[in-house]
Formats: structure tokens, C-alpha cells, sequence
């Protein structure tokens, strides 16, 4: 029993470390980021769809559902963009710092969608991340694009989960993910054909180490990440994998300090305003799932 618990902290911590990783296949990754997510996103739907018919799954719904998942899939299309970019414009650890603030965007966008009151400490909470940000800008004023594309990402990731939250209470979270996808890919192809040249032969001719990191890209990194992640949560608390789930930024910026140590050198400014956003997003992680196990236990 408790070798199966351990085995499955161990597999949530390895999915947490693979969500870090994919920053650095963005780095490696030479191709723009419009392509990159294109292909992320086919290759995750082409997967999760095998994976249907290997395992029997019904993943029909109507119609209605799937234009909802399709907008959806629009925005988290949006999200890996502009956090590609970002990485493009600036480096890892820049958009990852940025990519933090989102819990700070989804204190607020809750509100919205589930019309309730903001909290006193969702304000303090913004309050210090502002502070972060203004301390991280302060003194990386050269990657300004980056840190402005760093902080869309973490809004698209904001209204994307609360927006998914929704979807998760009427439908399996797999068969969500794999609409999703389908829905970026459709949308990133109309605008390449609307917008850009269209889909030339230079779209398509990838370097061999390209092709590779898209794979382990759409394959491990999205598509095993997205199933696994589902299959965790029946095992361990969600509470335990959205606080574990955290620490993503801080493995992202850990790996890309070892792989890449002379572009992610940064100020000491950058590393106390980067601090400050993780410990909000820990601290907001910690009351609000405590909050929710008081509500549940009175009940």
C-alpha cells in the first residue's frame, strides 16, 4: 500500500518535471512558435486518438460540446504560443517566472465565471505579484517583449483553466483534452492560410533533431502528460497535485540554469522577484485547498 502511494508521488513529481522539460524543448526547438504548437497539438490528437480505440473509450459528444472545446483549445493554443515566444524573445527562466503569475490572473477571472467575491488575500496576493514582476522588469528591461508575452501566456493558462474547470464536472478530462487539440490545430491552420504564406514545403521540412523534440514534445509532454495526469488524480488528492504542479517553474529554471547556464544567468532582482511570485502561488495553493477541505468537512 504504501509502496503504491510512493510510486504514485514519484509519477505525479515525473509528470511535474516533464512540464518543466517542455521549456526546454522550446529552447532547443529552432523552428517559429506558431509551427511548433501546430505541430505539439496534431501529434498529441493523433496519440490520444489511438489511444481511444486501443482502450475502447467513447469519446462521441455533441456538437455543442465540441465548439465549446474548441474555443478552449483556441486559448490554450494561444497560451503555448505566446510562451514559446516568450522563450524566443527572452529565455527560460524569464517565461517561466512570467508564466507564474497566472494563479494571480485566475483570482480574478474566477470571480467571473463562478460569481463569487474576491478574496482580501487574492488582492495581497496580486500586490506582491505585481511587486515580482516589477522587480523582475527592473532589471531585465532588455527582455521586455519576453516578459510581456510571459505574462499573456500566463493569462491564456488563467481563463483556460477555469474555463476547463467547468468542462470536467460533465465530461472525462482525456476526451476534453483530445477535442481541445483538434480544435488548436484547426485554428492555427486557418491562420496560417488566412494570414501567413500558407502551409509551403518549408513548413513542413523539419532537421532531424527538430522532428525529434516535437515528438517527445507532442507525444511525452502533452499527450502521456495530459492521460497521465487524469489517471493520478484518482490516487492522489487533487489538492496534492495542483500544489505539486507549482513547483513546475522552479524544475523548469533549475534544468535550464544546468543546460543553458551562460543565457539564464540573471540578477539577484530577477531570482527575488521570481521567489516572491512562486511563494504566492504556493501560499494561494495551500489556503484555498485548505478552505475547500474546511467547506467539505462542515458539510
Amino acid at each position: 500500500m504504501l509502496n503504491d502511494k510512493l510510486k504514485n508521488y514519484l509519477h505525479l513529481h515525473f509528470l511535474v518535471f516533464i512540464a518543466g522539460f517542455t521549456a526546454i524543448l522550446g529552447e532547443l526547438i529552432t523552428i517559429g512558435s506558431i509551427p511548433i504548437v501546430w505541430f505539439r497539438m496534431l501529434i498529441a490528437a493523433v496519440i490520444m486518438l489511438v489511444y481511444f480505440k486501443f482502450r475502447r473509450i467513447n469519446f462521441i459528444i455533441n456538437l455543442k460540446a465540441v465548439l465549446k472545446f474548441f474555443i478552449a483549445g483556441t486559448i490554450i493554443a494561444l497560451h503555448w504560443i505566446t510562451f514559446f515566444e516568450s522563450i524566443e524573445q527572452s529565455n527560460i527562466s524569464i517565461a517561466l517566472a512570467m508564466f507564474s503569475t497566472g494563479a494571480f490572473f485566475a483570482s480574478f477571472i474566477e470571480p467571473l465565471f463562478f460569481k463569487r467575491k474576491i478574496i482580501w488575500y487574492e488582492i495581497l496576493f496580486g500586490v506582491i505579484v505585481v511587486f515580482g514582476v516589477w522587480l523582475i522588469t527592473q532589471t531585465e528591461l532588455k527582455y521586455l517583449n519576453g516578459i510581456l508575452l510571459g505574462i499573456s501566456s500566463a493569462f491564456f493558462i488563467a481563463l483556460f483553466s477555469v474555463i476547463n474547470g467547468q468542462f470536467v464536472k460533465k465530461y472525462s478530462a482525456s476526451v476534453i483534452s483530445f477535442y481541445e487539440f483538434i480544435g488548436g490545430v484547426i485554428m492555427i491552420s486557418l491562420f496560417i492560410i488566412f494570414f501567413k504564406e500558407g502551409f509551403t514545403k518549408e513548413f513542413f521540412k523539419l532537421s532531424s533533431s527538430d522532428s525529434l523534440y516535437l515528438i517527445i514534445l507532442g507525444s511525452i509532454c502533452t499527450a502521456y502528460a495530459f492521460i497521465a495526469a487524469v489517471y493520478i488524480m484518482k490516487y492522489i488528492s487533487p489538492y496534492t497535485v495542483v500544489l505539486t504542479y507549482n513547483l513546475e517553474p522552479i524544475y523548469g529554471i533549475i534544468l535550464a540554469i544546468i543546460l543553458f547556464p551562460a543565457k539564464e544567468k540573471m540578477s539577484l532582482e530577477f531570482y527575488i522577484g521570481a521567489f516572491l511570485i512562486f511563494s504566492v502561488v504556493i501560499f494561494n495553493g495551500i489556503l484555498k485547498n485548505s478552505k475547500a477541505l474546511k467547506s467539505r468537512a462542515t458539510k
